[in-house]
């Protein structure tokens, strides 16, 4: 009887201590919602009846606070889910529109991808998304980096005033006590907003994971390159620009890459994060800029170098970087590209910043002096939007099963729900939201000018689709219709005078009607037949009106006589250039 006895007692205590070890082993589940559909209302309470938040795009994910559904009040019988979309904030989706999904974290392996990433030094929080990425790309290779940082002492070194900039409305992500903004359209970031863009945890998805690829040169990648690199920019006019003057960019940049051993998709992603779709820095790329007795012409910069805020605030964009471009001796196309991607190679790959996050985040620097700083960027969201630039064009080129290595930082003391308001962690400004910038903010950072009904500062012939797309790098996606002076929609070939822009926030909508000075005749050029009808309106035989009698007026001293038709003339011979 006491052998009976000693043995249940020993197998109640085997039994207590194996349930113990499996309520060690698992943690609490993480419930995700994915969006599946376009335009859903996110709600301030369970019901249609409620003021809408804000539109969720599809496919954007977000953490439910609940995996039980909040009994409808008003337009979705099946219940809503309350989820978190801003740190601590919560709102309401009609589950008709979310996908559900568990993840738990256990402390635990498996199977053999969490195996081999617990051995590696990645925490737990990481397998998931990690061994997802696996599963789709079996030849990708993840590599932990043991920073030995806490993660919040982390965040608040990178959450000093002036060193991390957001262009977002949302007042969670701007830090009010930084009285240093940037401009008019970008804040600096709050320690949420750091938070959440230093959080690898955020990035594990299959376009956001490039930011931690390893950026030297592949040799199996090598014949792909070039046409990788002219996707990513084949639709920056700095790429159209040289392509129609000759010079394939895509060739170019591999050639400078390969000899300064840094991958040429990066360097193309990092240009067209400088430069933009649009011509606003026109004068930094053409090598056509003939200011201060033309000592700048010839010279390229095609990274911004020079470019500093107090440069340019005092000397301007355009002579800040030829400058700078004067000094290095960067006066073809190829001694710009190789001389850029070479300082970036040297300044920065070979100091330890050999992926594009830790590029904004120096947190393994090579000199502990530098920690946390030498930051490449003050956009805090660079190295994601340039991830998703690498990734499509990786996509697009059939690529993405190559052998890639990606290096993510790890943190100590990291916590377990990614989201929670400890954690400091917000959701990312939806790309696809329309701002409510105020919209002739909107047309004065897309590089443009705003003047009394007219979007002015076009340079002839410019595009539609490179105003459409440097508006809405500002607005958000479909933010900008475009209408040709019979009002129908346009998304191609040259804007003209008279065509009509319209611009939508997420409050309203304005049209404005496009005026290039000197283009008279709306075609979006300047040649003889503006000078035509310059002539013949000042004969009397001709009448100009409205937006084309201010594309009349080049001179802008109020009426169209001999000095504007002089220089509609000498623009089309190439001795001069009409301000727009």
């Amino acid at each position: 009887m006491k052998n009976i006895k000693n043995n249940y007692l020993i197998f109640m205590l085997v039994f207590i201590f194996l349930f113990i070890l499996k309520m060690n082993f698992c943690y609490a589940d993480t419930f995700k919602g994915k969006i599946n559909d376009t335009n859903v209302s996110l709600r301030s309470g369970p019901g249609t009846n409620y003021e809408r938040i804000k539109t969720l795009t599809k496919d954007s994910e977000y953490n439910l606070v609940d995996e039980n559904k909040v009994n409808d009040e008003k337009g979705c019988p099946d219940g809503w889910y309350k989820i978190y979309y801003d740190a601590s904030d919560v709102g309401y989706v009609c589950s008709t529109y979310v996908d559900v999904s568990k993840i738990t974290y256990n402390d635990t392996p498996t199977n053999s991808c969490e195996e081999e990433l617990q051995a590696s030094g990645f925490p737990k929080t990481y397998w998931p998304g990690l061994c997802s990425l696996k599963e789709k790309h079996p030849t990708w290779i993840f590599k932990p980096i043991l920073t030995n940082l806490d993660f919040k002492d982390a965040v608040q070194s990178e959450s000093v005033c002036g060193k991390s900039y957001i262009a977002s409305s949302n007042e969670e992500n701007i830090d009010k006590t930084c009285k240093n903004p940037y401009s008019k359209t970008w804040y600096p970031a709050s320690n949420k907003a750091v938070a959440y863009y230093m959080d690898p945890r955020n990035w594990l998805s299959e376009n956001t994971i490039f930011q931690f690829e390893y950026l030297k040169y592949s040799e199996s990648l090598k014949e792909k390159y070039p046409s990788a690199v002219s996707n990513v920019i084949k639709n920056a006019d700095f790429y159209k620009y040289h392509l129609g003057i000759g010079n394939d960019l895509g060739v170019i940049i591999n050639d400078a890459s390969l000899s300064a051993n840094v991958s040429p998709i990066f360097i193309s992603g990092r240009i067209l994060q400088e430069l933009g779709n649009s011509n606003s820095l026109y004068n930094l790329y053409s090598g056509i800029y003939d200011g201060d007795n033309g000592i700048y012409k010839g010279y390229y910069n095609f990274y911004n170098f020079g470019v500093t805020d107090s440069c340019a605030t005092s000397k301007g964009t355009t002579v800040c970087g030829l400058d700078y471009a004067v000094s290095k001796g960067w006066n073809s196309l190829y001694n710009a590209l190789y001389g850029g991607a070479k300082g970036i190679a040297s300044s920065y790959i070979a100091v330890g910043q050999y992926s594009g996050y830790l590029q904004k985040f120096n947190v393994v620097p090579t000199s502990i002096s530098k920690l946390y700083g030498h930051q490449y960027m003050t956009n805090i969201a660079a190295p994601s939007s340039e991830s998703k630039t690498t990734y499509k064009s990786y996509q697009n080129m059939e690529i993405l099963d190559s052998d890639f290595i990606f290096y993510i930082p790890v943190y100590n003391n990291m916590d377990d729900n990614i989201t929670s308001e400890d954690n400091g962690a917000v959701e990312t400004p939806e790309e696809d939201e329309k701002t409510i910038i105020d919209i002739s903010t909107i047309i004065i950072s897309s590089g443009y000018k705003y003047q009394s009904g007219y979007i002015m500062g076009i340079k002839p012939s410019t595009s539609v689709s490179t105003v459409k797309n440097a508006i809405e790098s500002i607005a958000g996606l479909n933010s900008a219709t475009i209408k040709d002076s019979k009002d129908n929609i346009v998304n191609d070939g040259l804007i003209g005078t008279g065509f009509k822009v319209e611009v939508s926030n997420s409050e309203k909508s304005e049209t404005l009607v496009v005026v290039i000075n000197g283009d008279t005749s709306g075609d979006g050029k300047i040649n003889a037949l503006d000078l035509l009808q310059v002539q013949k309106y000042i004969l009397g035989t001709y009448k100009l009106s409205g937006e084309y009698n201010e594309a009349g007026d080049t001179s802008k001293d109020g009426k169209i006589n001999a000095l504007d038709l002089l220089q509609v003339q000498k623009e089309i011979l190439g001795t001069y250039e009409i301000e727009q």
